[in-house]
């Protein structure tokens, strides 16, 4: 199976190099000095379950050298997903699909409208990973899994061929019967608890202790819960149940990866997470108070990130 992995960093690099280690023909499409890397020392991993160096590996950042694939794995920022969707145009030939495994609800919906439905799949990652330097990654937590499937539930062979191959690279794979209430059960989780440790600014285990922290969670939640509803999406309470039960197993000092790059001042997936939620949710008719009040508050520092001010 030949597969492209759109964006190096933490989780292209970890999947993409476990593809690679397993067989799979993978070509990294990469920049700059991780892309040097790449190209002279090949893709180091350190892991909890095992390190391995792949060397050599395939990697470019001229995507119409590579022309179509099979399978594209997209694991970009949120916000760098437009840039990413105009690269990848030359990996797309007549049964290519596309999967995201990128924070927030609407980069399927995102990939359809550009490559067309029979091209965009939907997905999540759960797997805590960073790139500590260019051409290593770190995955530090998180026995890896990734949930997919075609945006209207088939088993189809290319589902299929991609699980065989991930099961094969040692990672955990799951196809569910609703890959859309899974991408929004993960955004109940994630889109809360960034919001709020970049308003804080506090690790995730103070702010379940506070008893005037700990309710924010169950509100942030149910926001979601019922702007996922008003759509359409299969969920209930189970998914606030479930959320807090992961909020609760986190190590102490967890910091979420939105979070951390809001108090560095760089660019960050505000839009595509609390904004998300507040734009989804003002189109269903939904109040989102809480996730509002985040979104609105940390806009004036993700301006200032955009344009480069500290």
């Amino acid at each position: 199976m030949r597969i492209a992995i759109v964006g190096v960093g933490g989780v292209g690099g970890y999947f993409g190099g476990r593809l690679a280690q397993a067989g799979a023909d993978v070509i990294f499409i990469a920049r700059g000095d991780n892309l040097a890397v790449l190209r002279e020392r090949g893709l180091r991993i350190e892991s909890i379950v095992g390190d391995a160096w792949i060397a050599p590996v395939q990697a470019t950042d001229d995507p119409s050298t590579v022309g179509p694939v099979d399978m594209v794995l997209v694991a970009t920022k949120a916000w760098q997903l437009d840039g990413a969707i105009a690269q990848m145009r030359p990996l797309i030939g007549p049964e290519t699909g596309v999967v995201p495994l990128l924070n927030g609800v609407e980069a399927s919906d995102r990939l359809a409208q550009a490559f067309g439905d029979a091209h965009a799949l939907n997905g999540v990652c759960y797997i805590f990973v960073a790139r500590t330097e260019p051409g290593v990654v770190r995955h530090s937590g998180i026995n890896p899994l990734i949930v997919f499937g075609e945006r209207d539930n088939r088993r189809t062979a290319r589902i299929e061929a991609l699980r065989n191959w991930l099961e094969r690279a040692g990672v955990r794979v799951t196809i569910p019967a609703d890959i859309q209430a899974e991408v929004w059960r993960k955004f109940v989780f994630g889109a809360t608890t960034s919001g709020l440790g970049a308003v804080t600014r506090a690790p995730m285990g103070l702010l379940r202790e506070l008893p005037e922290t700990r309710p924010l969670f169950v509100q942030g939640m149910r926001e979601i819960v019922a702007v996922a509803q008003a759509r359409g999406i299969d969920l209930d309470e189970s998914a606030v149940t479930a959320a807090l039960a992961q909020l609760d197993s986190l190590p102490y000092e967890t910091t979420a990866s939105m979070q951390r790059d809001i108090m560095a001042g760089r660019p960050s997936e505000l839009d595509a997470q609390n904004g998300a939620v507040v734009r989804l949710g003002a189109a269903a008719g939904v109040p989102t108070p809480l996730h509002a009040f985040i979104y609105h508050a940390l806009l004036p520092q993700e301006y200032l990130a955009r344009r480069g001010v500290q």
